[in-house]
């Protein structure tokens, strides 16, 4: 009996995905946001999403931005629609946590969904190219869902702040 490689739902062997070659600027963009900086002594890492997070509303929609970019390279490279879902999970939460003040920011600094997005796109992607029409139809409406969301939370800012700088009651 001659040996053969199991292969997956994707038709292709685990080993096959792995050796799927990743573009070296979305692995330098996962690294800017979020394992830029170690603190000296420790195997600890933080990158510009925790530092551009300090800044309320603005710092998490402009590194939300530059994640959906992460999450449209998983549709190049043929990553299936659940775990695009996932990724843009990441993302959401990453971003809903992290608008919250104090919390939000000490949270950004343990959260790395950049660097988690891109080991989902090592670990589960097809080849590149391999993206079809209802994949991208699909990731922009997951895009256009978080949009939504980060829209949604800063129109809620803007209202606390009209009723914090107004000194009117919020009921």
């Amino acid at each position: 009996m001659e040996n053969v490689e199991k292969r997956g739902i994707f038709g292709m062997t685990k080993k096959q995905r792995s050796e799927v070659e990743i573009e070296k600027g979305l692995d330098d963009l996962s690294r800017y946001l979020d394992g830029l900086f170690r603190v000296p002594g420790t195997g600890w890492r933080f990158g510009l999403d925790a530092i551009i997070g300090l800044i309320p509303n603005v710092g998490d929609t402009l590194t939300s931005l530059a994640s959906f970019y992460i999450l449209l390279a998983g549709v190049r490279y043929g990553v299936p629609k659940i775990t695009l879902l996932r990724m843009a999970f990441n993302i959401g939460l990453d971003y809903l946590v992290g608008s919250i003040p104090v919390i939000g920011d000490a949270f950004d600094f343990f959260w790395k969904s950049n660097q988690q997005n891109m080991d989902l796109i090592r670990t589960r992607a097809t080849g590149k190219g391999n993206g079809t029409t209802s994949d991208y139809v699909f990731i922009f409406g997951l895009i256009g869902v978080l949009v939504l969301l980060l829209i949604g939370s800063i129109i809620v800012s803007g209202v606390i702040l009209y009723y914090i700088f107004t000194s009117r009651p919020l009921i």
